[in-house]
């Protein structure tokens, strides 16, 4: 006989290990982004304004405006000038360099990076809570849950947001419990804020305010002096964003046109409005049954944006945090920043924002984890002695009975509530076409189909639409030299054909209308 140990199979091997959780996730990202070629159908303008100039900057350095690498991008002119933040350009523009442009891969980079965002929060859960099954819990509610997932589908500024605050929370979660942070703590907090400041505007403000929650960690001297020192370095990475601002003052513009913030606003006005639309956005009614009345961030015959479930389990979180864990500076950190992810969106006209409130999902997933803990460790107490857990006292076989019985209701509610919002997302969700801009595809088809150059695009009431043609373009391959972008207000010439996002046209031949874009002839 041998004298060779067994190794345990094949199956123990780390490199096998490794191939069946590297398929296994290739394989849950697979089912997580099935449909995703027409659901969301079209591409929105905004879509199209950071797609164009992150494959220009693939291309040249540069946007559409501007010299190379800038700190933040112009999108669109005239009356319709805005400018994006960098992260989502450069991201895109490095996935353009290896695969090219088009709409399935750009809508791929957004769903990958919230897939990545809820592994990482249910790894975080795990790490927090000890329990493997928890993480697994919180990890695929985060990818089930409708707020999330419909922003992981939009080539929009938020779809990086959610993971930078993942990146925060890991940040903040690896420093709390050391008297003295070390200079790798300090540099993942900074650089998960500094993340979050330059990815989406609401950063502007959240980061500085998740920054203030942080003195929630402070127990002794050295902490202190660790955030101190985290707070300088911060500071030092919001100059470029200062200077611009000081060089751009055009870059507030977005801000006094959303905000009921105005230059004759008396303070009292603006914090009585501050208030009642903060308790607005807190309205269980729109989170649980409502959701973003914008049809474009949230399907409306899906119910709400986070399950009734999960909000449950999140309210039973936050008494569980009051009850056992009201000393932990860690869970004190996470009700204030849960706070604060309500302000950017209280700041501005629109209830129940998704975009501006895209942090505050986050945070209620993260609060569930104590509730998750305590249902599952009163489950455990109810196993025999000598079975390798630890016991737990008591509280009767009918409070052990009750616990179970609700942690099981729970999860079989969080099923069905996901079965429910995906069969209904990928029934509606591809009729959604007239608030993604679908219908600017055909005319755009139609215009280039002809011989006659170059093609004018004309902007009118409905916005500066002529980026989805320079996005059409760069997908096919077209010399821009093919299209003429007119300047706001002006006539197109006697015989040109036209793109236009107006409501109507003067001295034309109407060639195609679909939608709200018209597709004419100048006649004189």
């Amino acid at each position: 006989m041998s004298d060779v140990p067994s190794t345990g199979g094949w199956r123990s091997s780390p490199y096998v290990r490794v191939l069946i959780w590297a398929a296994a996730l290739v394989l849950l990202f697979c089912i997580y982004v099935v449909g995703i070629g027409n659901s969301p159908p079209g591409f929105y303008v905004d879509e199209s304004g950071l797609a164009y100039n992150a494959y220009l900057v693939s291309q040249t350095g540069a946007g559409e405006f501007g010299g190379p690498f800038p700190l933040y991008f112009q999108l669109y002119t005239g009356g319709f000038t805005q400018y994006s933040n960098p992260t989502q350009i450069y991201l895109l523009a490095a996935v353009y360099s290896v695969f090219g442009p088009g709409i399935l891969i750009s809508r791929l980079t957004a769903a990958a990076s919230m897939f990545a965002a809820s592994l990482l929060l249910g790894l975080l859960a795990k790490r927090i809570s000890g329990e493997k099954f928890i993480g697994v819990i919180v990890g695929i509610t985060a990818l089930a849950t409708p707020w999330l997932f419909q922003v992981g589908r939009l080539v929009l500024e938020t779809f990086l947001y959610p993971l930078a605050v993942v990146a925060l929370l890991w940040s903040v979660y690896l420093a709390y419990k050391k008297d003295r942070w070390s200079w790798l703590n300090i540099l993942a907090i900074v650089s998960s804020l500094t993340f979050l400041t330059y990815s989406y505007t609401i950063g502007r403000l959240l980061a500085p305010l998740f920054a203030l929650c942080l003195v929630a960690l402070v127990h002794n001297r050295n902490t202190i002096i660790s955030l101190a020192k985290t707070w300088a370095l911060y500071a030092v990475t919001m100059i470029p964003l200062i200077a611009f601002n000081i060089q751009n003052p055009e870059i507030r513009t977005r801000f006094s046109l959303i905000s009921y913030i105005k230059p004759d606003s008396t303070w009292w006005e603006i914090f009585t409005t501050f208030v009642t639309r903060y308790v607005q956005d807190l309205n269980p009614a729109y989170l649980i049954y409502y959701g973003d009345t914008n049809q474009r961030h949230h399907l409306p015959e899906a119910l709400g944006s986070i399950f009734v479930a999960t909000f449950v389990v999140a309210l039973i979180g936050v008494i569980v945090i009051f009850v056992r864990h009201r000393h932990d500076r860690w869970w004190w950190f996470v009700l204030l920043a849960t706070t604060a992810s309500v302000v950017p969106g209280a700041l501005t006209v629109d209830k129940f924002h998704t975009l501006r409130m895209i942090a505050y999902p986050v945070f209620l997933l993260v609060l569930t984890i104590p509730a998750w803990t305590y249902l599952l460790d009163k489950v455990r107490a109810a196993r025999p002695e000598g079975d390798g857990e630890i016991q737990h006292a008591g509280g009767g076989d009918n409070g052990l009975d009750l616990r179970r019985t609700l942690l099981w209701c729970l999860l079989a509610l969080t099923a069905v509530e996901a079965a429910y919002f995906h069969w209904q997302y990928y029934q509606y969700s591809p009729k959604r076409g007239y608030v993604f801009d679908e219908a600017y595809k055909p005319l755009y088809d139609q215009a280039v189909a002809q011989p006659r150059r170059p093609i004018y695009l004309e902007d009118g009431y409905w916005g500066p639409m002529y980026i989805h043609s320079f996005w059409y373009a760069s997908v096919d391959g077209r010399d821009m030299s093919e299209f003429v972008h007119l300047p706001y207000g002006e006539t197109p010439p006697r015989g040109a054909i036209v793109i236009s996002s107006d409501r109507d046209c003067t001295a034309c031949q109407i060639r195609r209308r679909e939608g709200v874009f018209i597709l004419y002839r100048q006649t004189r």
